[in-house]
């Protein structure tokens, strides 16, 4: 691979580039953020799990999906480690930055103004996933 491209693969040897449509390149690898009100995962009600666009990993149970009026998708909890997370400080205040723990490709944010049982909101990219409708999440 070319020096210049080093980038674009992970520790894995993964190259994302070529896996991933731009816009999810862009998310999920450079920490972007889709516009709000874009995902057709807002409006998904299906039975099933919500799954990294990058690996594949099994992320968030719909029963843990709710409308939070933000413009993405939005959970109050994620399934048992399937999601790790950072400090983010590219705003002037910090954010904590929610990453796949498998691909460690970047998903979105969590704030503590969700509903209960956690008050958790894990507000998600709808780009960086899929849904598997019918799927039970283990």
């Amino acid at each position: 691979m070319p020096e210049s491209d080093n980038k674009q693969a992970d520790a894995s040897g993964r190259d994302w580039k070529h896996e991933l449509s731009p816009n999810q390149y862009k998310v999920l690898r450079e920490h972007a953020t889709e516009y709000p009100g874009t995902s057709p995962l807002n409006g998904e009600k299906r039975t099933g799990t919500y799954r990294c666009a990058g690996c594949g990993q099994p992320l968030y149970a719909s029963a843990t999906k709710y409308e939070s009026g933000s413009g993405w998708p939005s959970f109050w909890e994620p399934l048992p480690g399937a999601v790790e997370t950072t400090t983010d400080y590219k705003l002037a205040y910090p954010r904590t930055e929610v990453h796949c723990a498998a691909c460690k490709g970047h998903l979105g944010h969590v704030f503590d103004d969700g509903p209960e049982p956690t008050g958790k909101r894990y507000c998600m990219n709808g780009i960086a996933m899929t849904f598997v409708p019918g799927e039970k999440a283990d």
